[in-house]
């Protein structure tokens, strides 16, 4: 999959789909200068290799009240495969979480998190992270203004 090439329209394409997921073939075709069929054929190629994961909507946080945002490290006890593939598993299942990733340095992971306030994030470390044998040691940090969050890739 990795062998495959875009070319400047397939960029072109997925560029505008970045910024309106919601674009008809036909709105796509226009801001790309081809036909709508050549532009269902390009959308069906990149989703077919994996170029296109899937089309989401982007919420506001705020109006939601889940606009407390937490980066949250976590270090675990010890670090092997076996317990390496359990934290995992158990962190895909919390709704909580927004983001995991597997990070170098003092810490094992990242975790991001979206919660009304602090008193609902405390609750979450001791009652959901806190149940978690393998974690050794959490260091939190509380987001105070978001200057950028962009789901974008620069292409």
């Amino acid at each position: 999959m990795n062998d495959i090439l875009l070319d400047s329209t397939d960029i072109d394409i997925l560029r505008c789909l970045q910024q309106n997921a919601r674009l008809t073939t036909k709105e796509l075709a226009a801001r790309v200068h081809l036909s709508t069929t050549p532009v269902f054929e390009r959308l069906k190629r990149l989703e077919r290799n994996g170029f296109i994961k899937k089309y989401v909507a982007v919420l506001d946080a705020e109006k939601l009240h889940m606009g407390f945002v937490v980066f949250c490290q976590v270090k675990l006890k010890q670090m092997n495969r076996e317990v390496a593939r359990t934290f995992v598993s158990i962190i895909k299942d919390i709704p909580q979480v927004a983001e995991c990733y597997n990070i170098s340095g003092e810490y094992d992971y990242l975790l991001k998190i979206h919660a009304p306030d602090m008193k609902y994030y405390n609750e979450f470390i001791l009652n959901v992270l806190g149940t978690i044998d393998s974690i050794g040691s959490i260091l939190s940090t509380f987001v105070m203004d978001e200057i950028k969050n962009t789901h974008a890739l620069y292409l």
